[in-house]
């Protein structure tokens, strides 16, 4: 077994090398939030910007595009950390 972190790993070119995908549904604040707690210490790097201004406007053409939430064959409602549910799957 083999497993892939990626937010981009629902990209249609590379469906035949999975078998499974699983999506994590949190808001985009949550994510941002998350993503400046974990990467606030890296230095040289804004981790604020870097969350706001990259990875979130990265994340929604990725979702327009790919459709990955429609995709998965599980959908993971992770908005809160310690309570995940199973949403579809």
């Amino acid at each position: 077994m083999l497993i892939v972190d990626g937010v981009f790993a629902f990209r249609p070119e590379i469906d035949a090398h999975f078998d499974h995908r699983v999506w994590p549904d949190v808001t985009p604040e949550t994510s941002v939030r998350r993503g400046i707690e974990r990467d606030k210490d890296m230095p040289g790097a804004d981790a604020g910007a870097i969350h706001r201004d990259r990875c979130l406007p990265a994340e929604r053409v990725h979702l327009s595009e790919a459709d990955p939430v429609g995709r998965a064959g599980f959908v993971i409602g992770d908005s809160v950390f310690a309570q995940p549910r199973i949403i579809r799957g």
